[in-house]
This record gives C-alpha cells, sequence and structure tokens, in this order.
C-alpha cells in the first residue's frame, strides 16, 4: 500500500517537468493493487450531472430596497429571494435554498457538477465597488457550499476534505476585476482560486491551472473526462489580450493545450466535455469570442468530432443552444469587427436566420434516418437505383452530402444554460447521459504510455490500436488556394489536428452510444408566485424554495429523442421556417386566432415555445410580437 502511494507521490512531483501540465508516465496494474484499495476505487455510474451557472450572490442585497439602487438601499419591490425580471444579483438566502435543494433533491442523483463561472456580484454600484477581497470571499463561500454537500471526512483535521463526486469550476468574467480583463498567466487570479478550488482541481493538474487557468478532470476515470475551458482568453471583451492567432498570446496557447489534451484523450479511447463561461455565440446581433479563437475552436470540434460528448457554457442568462459550422472555418481568419447587441429577443431572432440558411431536409429524411438499425446502416437513405425513387433518392443523398453525411457531421453544438441569478427566474439543469456498460467503472488505474507530440504520457489502460488518419481531407474546403489550375492546401501557421481515423464510428455527439447526451430537464423556481405567498402570509418563517420542472427536451413541443448534433439541426430547422403543419404536430395548434374573423398565417409554435423557454418562463414585454 505505502509503495503506490510512493508512486502516486512521484507523479504529482514530476509535473512541472511536463509540457503543458500533462501527467508524466508511470507503470501500475489495477491486479496489483490491494483488494480493499481496488474495491474502495469502485463506484456505480447514475448517468446524469448538474450544470449551474451565474449565481452572481450579493452580501449586500437588501429586501424592499429600490431595484435602481441594485437591490442595496432606497425603497422598492425587492424580493426577499430575489428581483426577478431585473438586474440585481442573487441575494444570499436564494443561494442558501438553491444548496438545499441541491442536497435534497441531487446529491445521490448525480455523477458529477460543472459550475461555469460569475460566482460574485456584478460590480454595477458606484457607491458600493466590488474588492479583490470580496472576490476571494464570495467563490471560498459557494465552494464551501459544494464541500458541504459532496464533501467526504477528513482523514485528519489538517487534511484537505475529499469531494464524492468532482465538481468542476471555471472562470466567470465576473469572478476578476476590473471585469473582463485577465492578463496572461501566472497571475494573481489563477493563483489565488488554485488554492480556492483546491479541492476541485485534481493534484496533477494544479500546475496547469496556475499557468493559464485551464484543467481537465476525469469524471468517469479512464473513461470520461471534463475539460474546464478559460474562456477569458478567447472572450471578445478582454483587452488585455489578441486572440488565437500569435504564438506570444495566452489563447493561442490555450488552444494549443487543448488539442493536445484532446489527442492525449483520443489515444486513450476516452471521451471528454468541454465547459466554460463564455459561449462561442457568432451572429450578426452578437459575437463573443474574438474570431480567430472561434475559427480554431470549431476546427478542433470538428476534427475532434470522435471524442466530444458536448459543449456547456453560462454569461448570457439565456436558455438556448448554438450552432458550429465547420465550413465557416477558414485557417488563416483575422478577427472581425465587435458587433453590438440590441436586446436579447435580436440577438435570438439572428440566430434563428442563421438556421434559416441551414441546407433544408427533403421530405421524410430524418424518419429514414431514425430507423435505420446500426451505425452501419443508412442504406434507408441511400438513392435509389432506379424506378420513382431515383429522383428522390438523390435528393436525399444531396442534403446528407451538404450536413456532413447521415450523422451531421459538418455541424458542432455548444448548449448555453440559463442563469442561477434571477435576471428572469432561477434555473439549473441536470443532464442525461447513456451509461450502457458502465455499470460499475473502476476508479483504479492501469497505467501505461503513450507518445504525443514526441512527450510521454500516461495512458488508463492497454494502448487501442487506432487507426492513424491518412490525410487532413475533413479541413473545410475553403482553406485550399488554387494555384494555376490546380487546388494546394494552404500551409496554416499552426499545427492543425488530425480527423478521426477513417475507420471510427461517428463520436457520441452524433450517433447514441456510452456517454451520449440523451436529454436535460429545465428547473426553475417562480418567485414571483413565492414572494405573493409570502405576502399573503402575513409574516411568519419564508417558505422553502423549490424548484419545478420547466420543460425537458423529449416533451411534445421539441420532440428530441436524444442530444446529439442531428437532433439539434433538426430543430433549428423547424424553429426556422414558418409556421406550417409540422410545427401542428410538435404539440401547439399552428393556427392563430383572430376575432375579426380574417384568417392569419400559422405561426411557428416550437419557436415561439423556444422563445419563452430562453427567458426561463418569465413575462417579457412585447416577446408575442
Amino acid at each position: 500500500m505505502q509503495s503506490i502511494f510512493l508512486l502516486l507521490g512521484l507523479f504529482a512531483d514530476a509535473i512541472s517537468a511536463s509540457p503543458l501540465g500533462q501527467q508524466p508516465l508511470g507503470r501500475v496494474s489495477p491486479t496489483e493493487l490491494p483488494d480493499q484499495l481496488a474495491e474502495g476505487l469502485r463506484k456505480p455510474v447514475r448517468g446524469r450531472f448538474l450544470h449551474i451557472t451565474d449565481f452572481h450572490p450579493d452580501r449586500l442585497y437588501e429586501p424592499g430596497t429600490s431595484i435602481d439602487r441594485s437591490c442595496h438601499r432606497g425603497d422598492g419591490p425587492a424580493g426577499y429571494f430575489g428581483a426577478e425580471g431585473t438586474e440585481c444579483d442573487s441575494p444570499l438566502s436564494l443561494v442558501n435554498e438553491t444548496f438545499r435543494w441541491i442536497e435534497e433533491n441531487l446529491k445521490d442523483e448525480i455523477d458529477f457538477v460543472i459550475w461555469t463561472g460569475d460566482s460574485v456580484r456584478h460590480d454595477n454600484d458606484e457607491k458600493l465597488p466590488r474588492t479583490a477581497d470580496e472576490i476571494m470571499e464570495l467563490n471560498a463561500f459557494l465552494s464551501q457550499k459544494w464541500i458541504s454537500i459532496f464533501g467526504e471526512e477528513r482523514e485528519t483535521s489538517n487534511s484537505v476534505p475529499k469531494m464524492s463526486i468532482p465538481v468542476i469550476p471555471t472562470f466567470g468574467n465576473n469572478d476578476i476585476m476590473p471585469h473582463n480583463i485577465f492578463n496572461k498567466g501566472p497571475n494573481k487570479w489563477t493563483k489565488r482560486f488554485a488554492e480556492i478550488w483546491n479541492q476541485f482541481i485534481p493534484e496533477d493538474q494544479r500546475h496547469t491551472f496556475v499557468e493559464g487557468g485551464w484543467f481537465t478532470s476525469e469524471v468517469v476515470p479512464g473513461r470520461l473526462a471534463v475539460i474546464s475551458l478559460n474562456t477569458m482568453y478567447f472572450f471578445d471583451s478582454n483587452s488585455a489580450v489578441d486572440g488565437c492567432n500569435a504564438k506570444s498570446e495566452p489563447g493561442y496557447e490555450h488552444m494549443e493545450w487543448l488539442r493536445v489534451q484532446l489527442k492525449i484523450l483520443r489515444s486513450r479511447n476516452m471521451k471528454v466535455i468541454l465547459m466554460g463561461h463564455v459561449p462561442p455565440a457568432r451572429s450578426s446581433e452578437k459575437k463573443n469570442w474574438d474570431e480567430t479563437c472561434w475559427q480554431k475552436y470549431t476546427l478542433w470540434m470538428h476534427q475532434y468530432r470522435d471524442i466530444v460528448v458536448g459543449s456547456f457554457y453560462g454569461h448570457m442568462n439565456i436558455d438556448h443552444f448554438l450552432l458550429q459550422d465547420s465550413n465557416k472555418v477558414k485557417i488563416d481568419s483575422k478577427a472581425d469587427g465587435k458587433v453590438s447587441i440590441s436586446s436579447k429577443t435580436d440577438y435570438l431572432e439572428s440566430l434563428r436566420s442563421q438556421w434559416s440558411s441551414l441546407p433544408s431536409p427533403p421530405s421524410g429524411v430524418f424518419e429514414d434516418l431514425d430507423s435505420a438499425s446500426n451505425l452501419e446502416d443508412t442504406s434507408e437513405v441511400e438513392p435509389a437505383k432506379n424506378g420513382k425513387g431515383k429522383k428522390k433518392g438523390k435528393k436525399k443523398q444531396k442534403f446528407l452530402d451538404k450536413i456532413g453525411g447521415p450523422w451531421a457531421e459538418r455541424y458542432s453544438v455548444s448548449l448555453v444554460s440559463p442563469s442561477l441569478v434571477p435576471n428572469f427566474f432561477p434555473s439549473l439543469r441536470v443532464i442525461d447521459y447513456n451509461i450502457t456498460g458502465l455499470d460499475d467503472v473502476a476508479h483504479g488505474v492501469d497505467l501505461f504510455t503513450t507518445e504525443v507530440d514526441d512527450t510521454t504520457f500516461r495512458l488508463d489502460h492497454a494502448p487501442i490500436d487506432t487507426p492513424k488518419p491518412s490525410d487532413n481531407s475533413l479541413i473545410p474546403p475553403e482553406t485550399k488556394k488554387k494555384k494555376k489550375g490546380k487546388d494546394k492546401k494552404k500551409k496554416p501557421k499552426f499545427k492543425v489536428p488530425e480527423p478521426p481515423s477513417s475507420t471510427a464510428p461517428p463520436g457520441p455527439a452524433y450517433s447514441n452510444q456510452p456517454f451520449t447526451l440523451l436529454g436535460y430537464t429545465q428547473y426553475y423556481s417562480n418567485l414571483t408566485k413565492l414572494h405573493e405567498q409570502m405576502a399573503a402570509s402575513k409574516g411568519g418563517d419564508p417558505p422553502r424554495v423549490d424548484y419545478e420542472i420547466e420543460y425537458t427536451t423529449n416533451d411534445d413541443v421539441y420532440q428530441m429523442k436524444d442530444l446529439t448534433v442531428r437532433s439539434f439541426f433538426q430543430l433549428a430547422n423547424i424553429m426556422a421556417e414558418e409556421g406550417t403543419e409540422e410545427q401542428h404536430t410538435r404539440g401547439v395548434n399552428s393556427q392563430g386566432a383572430d376575432p375579426s374573423g380574417k384568417k392569419k398565417k400559422p405561426t411557428n409554435d416550437v419557436w415561439r415555445t423556444f422563445l419563452r423557454r430562453a427567458f426561463v418562463g418569465f413575462e417579457v414585454d412585447d416577446l408575442d410580437e
């Protein structure tokens, strides 16, 4: 037993010598572990995890104060649990009640937590400006809340409490000051947060985190990892950095680190979830990331589509998703001009406009795809060789060619969760994923070695004999340059990731398999009703905050059988259309009533539902218009 921990200690000591903070090599097999240790390192996988974002706790919040004064002073309508529908931050009463609800309802039901930043109040009160100490204290406060739920007993009074499940944090743009401005690391924020998040960052990743604020956590050891991105280096509003093209920029280094991480995970036959604070929104109304960072990210997601399960973000406070189109990637892209947002509804409308340019599916193509019995069976969508179906078959095949084949591999998806802070209603999300074959996953490791970019790393199982990709043919066509009548590929100024093996099946983001996201349940708390109940009771103890189901992705409106890219592509296509019979079949009457007796155009009720859900069911002025 002692020799095992000595070996693990040697791993930790050697981290600083490893490029990009990766784990050094070692070699030990689970069969060599003592029986009691091997048994203690086994844990059932439940197939469910929590995503929560943008707490924005505010110790200065006072009920009954003015919403025009940040709910800090003056007389006004600020409620006991928050001022829903305003820009006030979260009172500690809401934060405490949310953690109580999580402990009572989710503690034994989830495998891990992704916590995507903004864990302090906004700096929007000139009379009471934030301080660096306040930022640290509020993040430490929330960290302790997670430890109180998922922390296990300490071995000694001086030891760090271990977590029963992983909690993975990330920097938000308000977790630093001045907000949005994050300098190249190591810096005071990466160093201090390495201490505050000590229980959440794996020991072998702490050096990496101090270097740049990013790290990897194996949430199902040897099978599934979560990568915590530091999106502050991609954020277009961070004037301290300049994109991801120049080698001197932290954004470039971050993308290189991500590329190596994904390459290692592929070599280990693992899957990965990405998470960060600021999502890669890119439309006519809003652009969050520097264009050079968006370009690399989208290319990385395309080239590693065999292992990426999904991506999760916060920051924007509204519930929606983004489709990244790999055909928009241009290797030598420059940063575009900054685009401002006039309103959240205009931004959502710009996404719909973007979706309206998606390739239009021929009738019945998705039904044919869904009826395919296995990964290789796409015969239902193959062009017919003769007869009446020949023309129809060619049309279907042309459509599939446009979207990257039957799994829509031209695209990747980013999910943006609404916030806990009640800009609308406070919310949180529980995501289900496929756990086929994961009934009893060993948390012990079988350490072998592999080489990535001339550096040796450990593996948690024997190497998989995966064929090497023969070329980079999946690099988007925009990266090619014609010369003397022939196609000549531009030589990129950075190392382009290799695509999946030509023999590799579609990844978990594209076909239902272990770790594929199956659906999510969106929870919210209607604070308006809660405050009305408090007013009616006229005193007494405040009620408890309860989170109820707002919707699920497999309901009568969305009808998503899973959260694969093809499912989101289909949903985006439907929402982009004018009202049709297809909308009617998704659960809502598509014919609007008109008292004048005039016939109105059909409305797209899937889109209208999407809009309502974007604002977490909160009544928003002029939303119907």
